[in-house]
């Protein structure tokens, strides 16, 4: 299915525009741009499928935003968000709104790719309750202890917050991240994030 490999960009800087562009091009995927959330949002009807790789902090309306007026329109594209920020709390809520995947800037290439093919994976994919039940399989070897630091990081918390709050210093909460990491077999926050939420967590 041809037109299920096209690849929305979607970001205000023209230079990373063209770059990310080339670089799909050069992967075999069609790109299409856009220099700002509303242009994506103009030309929607017209969009036969793919996924969307949109800046999170653009003129205008957010990559947030441009999330919310997606669902709102009854759009269930695969949505990667690039974030040049590492806002964790903008993270959880961009999980929260649907998104599949968050990469910070500046990344490498295989992780840009790696996130754009998920996402096209994901979109071919037929819904179902398997993400839900996989994520609870993969989240069943955490230890209680565990499971909290999950859920500060669920919340947005900063390590050190995390730390105050169950009584621990914030040197341990990273060796539970680490090992949270290490359990649920995920390849990056995003992904940590992803079966948490989809584990009710």
């Amino acid at each position: 299915m041809v037109n299920s490999q096209i690849v929305h960009v979607i970001d205000d800087d023209e230079a990373m525009r063209d770059s990310l562009s080339f670089l799909l091009d050069m992967q075999g995927f069609e790109t299409r741009v856009y220099e700002s959330a509303m242009a994506f949002l103009d030309a929607l009807p017209e969009i036969p499928g793919g996924c969307v790789l949109t800046d999170v902090r653009m003129p205008g309306l957010s990559g947030l935003e441009l999330i919310d007026h997606l669902r709102a329109q009854g759009s269930d594209l695969a949505v990667v968000v690039m974030t040049g920020h590492g806002d964790v709390p903008m993270a959880v809520e961009a999980m929260k709104a649907g998104v599949i995947d968050f990469i910070e800037k500046p990344f490498a290439d295989d992780v840009l790719l790696r996130a754009v093919r998920g996402a096209l994976d994901r979109q071919d994919a037929p819904h179902g309750d398997g993400g839900r039940k996989e994520a609870e399989a993969r989240l069943v070897a955490l230890s209680p202890r565990e499971r909290d630091v999950l859920a500060g990081v669920v919340a947005g918390k900063a390590n050190k917050v995390i730390a105050h709050d169950l009584g621990i210093s914030p040197r341990t909460v990273e060796i539970y991240r680490a090992n949270l990491m290490t359990k649920t077999g995920a390849r990056n926050m995003a992904e940590l994030m992803r079966l948490a939420l989809l584990a009710g967590l």
